[in-house]
């Protein structure tokens, strides 16, 4: 019976040890083992923007078909976007692959967000990771409703991580006191140290190689995200700074068309930003079909209200909203027609900038249409000297000035130029004010510059 008890004893721990030990080797898959561990690496030492976005989601998909065991981030950032930090976030969290990032220096702001979205941080001695307060342009914080969804991120992320949530929010709003942490009520920012102690470091080091020295980690492959010259163009074409740019010259190459008769060089140059401005959005997965096609539909109705249609009514401001519509959304990752999907904060931003680049637009668009023709800065593109009345040059004919005061009727619409009838002859004629419908009577009230100036009979 005794030696029963004792086999059943042994049998039992036996059993145990090889349990303990498999769950031991599943919950730590990068342990040291004969075959390498092989460790995708890129980098995050920039403002955190679209392109790193574009360059994050290659380096994701990289390492899963290159079989990788382990993401590693070297970063060394401000923050940035944060938008394009919630993204990043959210592609880290969701990754079936383990991420560790090394703080190579600074992870503030939007980068503190990413960094404890990883599963393990390393950081060099001297670093500092927090100061997530959401600010503007100028640095002033937000109101409190964008620190409220902040504090909702980093403490979310916090808990799937295992760290303090408290201490993550404490990164956000000053207002949270936590005793030997954060009294003086100043946003939390951790030194390499404090992070360790805290629970929000797993270790110093000093290089790459020393944090997987630290991990105990000796048998690894490291293989480094390189970019590519399309992947390096794609980045630089959807940074917000360009698009605005490229909306610029489109919005400018329509207005500029609008003013002069025929197609010509301006709306040349707004077709090609808009391919420009489009085209790696496309090939980015952010701006779909439709999205284009509602903006060439916003073009058409635009060029159908201002060609086709007098005044500006319903056809022209539909197509401004489906014009500013098509940029915006563009812009934006979203699924579908699915309002839920659609990043509220993101979608914000890109009307933000499409407004704001619209605006500027037509703002120098006006100045400079004004300046190129009142200007002599062109020397001798522009004639110097007038022809004065007094001393014998003129423009108009005595047929032309015959005509003022006779009537007529519109043979196209002025809208405000076109042509009119008199006496079976057809002359070049401007509408006085607003437009005039095909086939109704005017009057000539006066000739100027060679130009007839008519006004309609009621």
């Amino acid at each position: 019976m005794h030696h029963l008890v004792r086999n059943t004893f042994i049998f039992l721990a036996v059993i145990s040890y090889i349990c303990l030990g498999k769950a031991y080797s599943q919950e730590n898959p990068l342990s040291d083992s004969t075959e390498p561990i092989r460790v995708y690496m890129f980098d995050i030492k920039e403002e955190i923007a679209p392109p790193v976005w574009h360059s994050t989601k290659k380096s994701f998909e990289n390492a899963k078909d290159t079989a990788a065991d382990l993401i590693l981030i070297h970063m060394n950032t401000y923050g940035g976007m944060l938008e394009t930090a919630d993204s990043i976030r959210t592609i880290i969290l969701q990754s079936k692959i383990p991420v560790w990032v090394f703080i190579d220096n600074n992870a503030a702001s939007a980068g503190a967000l990413i960094s404890i979205a990883c599963d393990s941080i390393y950081m060099r001695p001297g670093a500092n990771i927090g100061a997530a307060t959401v600010v503007n342009q100028t640095g002033e914080a937000l109101p409190d409703k964008y620190q409220s969804y902040m504090r909702s991120m980093m403490r979310s992320t916090a808990e799937a991580k295992g760290r303090n949530p408290r201490i993550a929010e404490g990164m956000v709003d000053p207002r949270i006191r936590i005793e030997g942490i954060s009294d003086s009520g100043n946003v939390i920012t951790f030194t390499t140290s404090e992070a360790i102690e805290n629970g929000f470091c797993e270790g110093t080091a000093e290089s790459i190689d020393d944090v997987f020295h630290t991990a105990g980690i000796s048998n690894y492959e490291l293989i480094k995200h390189e970019l590519s010259s399309t992947d390096r163009i794609i980045g630089f074409l959807i940074n917000p700074f360009v698009s605005g740019i490229l909306i610029m010259i489109i919005i400018g190459g329509i207005y500029f068309e609008m003013q002069t008769p025929g197609i010509g060089f301006p709306i040349a140059a707004s077709i090609t930003a808009a391919v420009i401005y489009f085209a790696p959005l496309y090939l980015e997965g952010l701006a779909a079909n439709w999205e284009i096609i509602i903006f060439v539909v916003g073009l058409i109705l635009l060029a159908v209200e201002v060609f086709a249609i007098p005044g500006f009514g319903v056809a022209g401001i539909t197509g401004v909203v489906l014009i500013v519509a098509g940029l915006a959304l563009s812009m934006v990752d979203n699924i579908g027609f699915e309002v839920s999907s659609f990043p509220l904060g993101e979608l914000i931003t890109a009307l933000f900038i499409v407004i704001i680049a619209t605006f500027m637009s037509l703002i120098l668009s006006i100045y400079i249409s004004r300046k190129i023709f009142t200007t002599t800065t062109f020397g001798e593109l522009a004639l110097a000297t007038t022809q004065q009345k007094e001393d014998g040059y003129t423009s108009a004919i005595e047929g032309y000035t015959q005509m003022i005061g006779r009537d007529g009727i519109a043979k196209t619409v002025l809208r405000p130029a076109g042509k009119i009838l008199i006496d079976e002859d057809t002359y070049d004629a401007t509408a006085e004010s607003g437009y005039i419908e095909k086939g109704e009577k005017i009057k000539v009230i006066r000739y100027i510059n060679a130009q007839l100036f008519v006004r309609k009979v009621t």
